[in-house]
């Protein structure tokens, strides 16, 4: 590794660039019991900004006592934290509706797996689910992935997963209704009916 090693904000880690351009905060999580060493975390970035966000956020939640290691979360804890910290300033009926596809449809398939376990395998698997078992329509499927989507590019962002697995996902082809437009008889018969309607204009 090469360049200047700085404290983490907080003073719980340090900040170093590497030989490969990246930064990487390092940073405990105490001594394992057995052999009495230290043990160090890292958390990698493209700037060192960047990194001292994740290694500030890792250490207020160590301070909580909310903190998990990103290897051991499974996927219902991230998205819980989630929709308390990250999802930004929405409005509420947004908020409701993030909450009840994490809840109906999310949960219930993939929220015990492991956050950094999660593969395109699995989610286009749920989708095929939500979509033949549960009778979901492609246009909600297609809001349930924007929620997940959302989640994960921000758990990707905090270096808890190293790829978004839904980018290669399937959506179910959202089918748009045709227009069958009248028959020049039926058109002529209709203009007829209507004559005299208040909303005569309108049609």
């Amino acid at each position: 590794m090469s360049g200047k090693t700085t404290r983490g904000a907080n003073g719980g880690g340090s900040i170093r660039k590497r030989s490969d351009g990246r930064w990487e905060a390092r940073y405990s999580l105490g001594f394992d019991p057995k052999t009495g060493k230290q043990i160090q975390k890292s958390i990698y970035g493209k700037t060192q900004k960047e990194v001292r966000q994740k290694l500030n956020q890792v250490n207020i939640e160590i301070d909580e006592g909310t903190y998990t290691e990103p290897s051991k979360m499974k996927v219902s804890s991230w998205l819980d934290e989630w929709l308390k910290n990250y999802i930004g300033n929405v409005k509420g009926s947004t908020v409701k509706s993030y909450q009840d596809h994490v809840r109906l449809n999310i949960k219930p398939y993939i929220g015990e797996i492991q956050l950094s376990k999660l593969s395109t395998a699995m989610v286009q698997s749920m989708y095929n689910e939500l979509l033949r078992e549960k009778g979901l329509s492609p246009k909600t499927i297609k809001n349930v992935h924007g929620v997940l989507h959302r989640a994960l590019d921000q758990a990707m962002k905090m270096g808890y997963i190293k790829i978004n697995p839904l980018n290669a996902v399937m959506l179910p082809r959202i089918e748009k209704p045709q227009i069958k437009p009248m028959e020049d008889e039926a058109l002529l018969y209709f203009l007829k009916e209507i004559k005299g309607n208040p909303y005569e204009l309108v049609f």
